[in-house]
């Protein structure tokens, strides 16, 4: 159950919520009032939960599909039975909306309509090219969305790391695409690489990278983020490599490389945010 749920994918981003919760959401706050406010872990809990039950309908839907594009990993989820699935979906989706009823009757709504939209998409919208990639990111970046209107926090500069984190996620998205042709195309997935062509998803990877350009410089240059510059630097080289290798690349293995890549970036990201300012996380530390 733990590989169908991704556990560690969730682990990190309790971390991230955690971490961007602590040092830019509310950077005026001290360590131990935002780690132990107890509205925030609910929000927090809520949010694994429901990701975790998304993991799960996602399997229960993909399980054909995965059994050719992951046969080992399939293997090993199908020890776990579709109704057996189904009964932790149900209950994670429900513990998921108790614990938002701690917080509020808006947090309800939106961990409820988060879950409807999990549904959706894999069950309908995940098959359709474009609207499928795009939706995926915004379901991805959704608990982060929870979080920073919890603490009011609408500066401009979130929303900018916001764009970075969008755009990073919606080229991992396409690139899974590109990595997983052969069981979309058995399952008469409409995927951009299967309606478009492999050239076509290049080329809007290529654009992806060139606008990811704008936050990046917003972010170094515009904006307060301490020693994080480098990260954006090393994500810029690293996004340079990825697209060489994106033009040379034609088989799974190397669109294998390429997720790995922007996953890298990802866990990284989170890490970085710990270099806003280092002074004032040892301050916050000790």
């Amino acid at each position: 159950m733990f590989s169908v749920v991704r556990g560690y994918n969730i682990l990190i981003v309790i971390l991230a919520q955690y971490i961007s919760s602590v040092y830019i959401l509310s950077p005026n706050k001290s360590l131990s009032t935002v780690v132990f406010d107890v509205n925030l872990l609910m929000i927090v809990l809520a949010s694994a939960v429901t990701i975790a039950s998304g993991y799960i309908i996602n399997n229960f839907y993909d399980s054909e599909k995965d059994l050719i594009n992951r046969p080992n990993k399939s293997m090993l989820d199908r020890l776990v039975s579709q109704n057996t699935k189904l009964v932790f979906y149900f209950v994670l989706n429900f513990i998921a909306v108790i614990m938002a009823s701690y917080v509020s009757f808006k947090a309800v709504v939106f961990f409820s309509t988060y879950i409807f939209a999990i549904w959706f998409y894999s069950h309908k919208l995940k098959k359709l090219p474009l609207v499928g990639n795009v939706t995926s990111a915004i379901l991805t970046i959704a608990p982060f969305f929870a979080v920073f209107v919890y603490y009011k926090n609408f500066e401009t500069v979130i929303f900018v790391h916001a764009m970075f984190l969008f755009l990073i996620v919606s080229m991992r998205e396409l690139t899974k695409d590109l990595e997983n042709i052969k069981g979309d195309l058995a399952l008469n997935y409409k995927t951009i690489p299967i309606v478009y062509g492999a050239k076509a998803s290049k080329i809007m990877l290529t654009l992806l990278i060139v606008l990811t350009i704008l936050p990046t410089y917003l972010l170094i240059y515009r904006f307060h983020v301490g020693n994080m510059k480098y990260f954006f630097y090393a994500s810029v080289i690293l996004l340079f490599i990825f697209l060489l290798m994106l033009w040379k690349s034609n088989r799974k293995f190397h669109y294998i490389i390429l997720h790995n890549i922007l996953k890298f970036i990802l866990v990284a990201g989170v890490f970085s945010i710990l270099l806003i300012d280092v002074d004032v996380v040892l301050n916050r530390i000790l």
